[in-house]
């Protein structure tokens, strides 16, 4: 995804989507809209979308529908989702929205500032993350053209789960590739 992917911005009220255009527009990043979630899916799959704040109730594919839709995809799986709801919190809501990986779940009427400040972060922090995989893969090619053969993986971050009765590396493969 290139770094001047668009903050895509579901609303099926014209007013919302203006005072939320307006509240994002400081941050100088390229801005797109749509009326549905099935307005909103077309545009991801279209690529160069880099965070989406979508309505929980647009017309036709609801909020978390999309995020469902969106997380079974390769190519939009970790674009950050902000959730926008006009019902105060509801715990059940909330609680599918953060099962499906969604970053937030802000209430109507959305405080400019507060929100500005959260898509700010979010977006910077997968731009980042995107740059770090793109620098890892071009690492992982230089290498293997020194070495000839595929790059071997990286051990287990030290705090990983191992199961137990497991020895260590067991569940990474490391002992198998020990042993031959």
């Amino acid at each position: 995804m290139p770094p001047n992917a668009r903050i895509l911005i579901v609303d099926d009220h014209e007013d919302t989507l203006y005072a939320l255009e307006s509240a994002l527009a400081p941050l100088g990043h390229l801005l797109g809209r749509a009326t549905s979630g099935d307005e909103a899916l077309k545009q991801l799959l279209r690529g160069n979308v880099g965070l989406l704040l979508l309505d929980v109730q647009p017309p036709g594919t609801g909020g978390l529908d999309v995020v469902r839709y969106m997380r079974r995809l390769e190519q939009t799986q970790l674009i950050p989702v902000v959730l926008l709801t006009g019902f105060a919190r509801d715990p059940q809501l909330g609680a599918a929205a953060y099962a499906l990986g969604v970053a937030d779940l802000v209430t109507k009427p959305v405080d400019p500032w507060a929100l500005r400040t959260k898509i700010r972060h979010l977006y910077d922090a997968h731009q980042r993350h995107l740059a770090l995989q793109r620098e890892v893969r071009a690492l992982r090619a230089r290498l293997e053209e020194r070495t000839g053969a595929p790059g071997r993986p990286a051990p287990p971050h030290p705090h990983a789960h191992v199961p137990s009765g497991q020895p260590a590396g067991a569940h990474t493969g490391e002992l198998e590739r020990d042993r031959t």
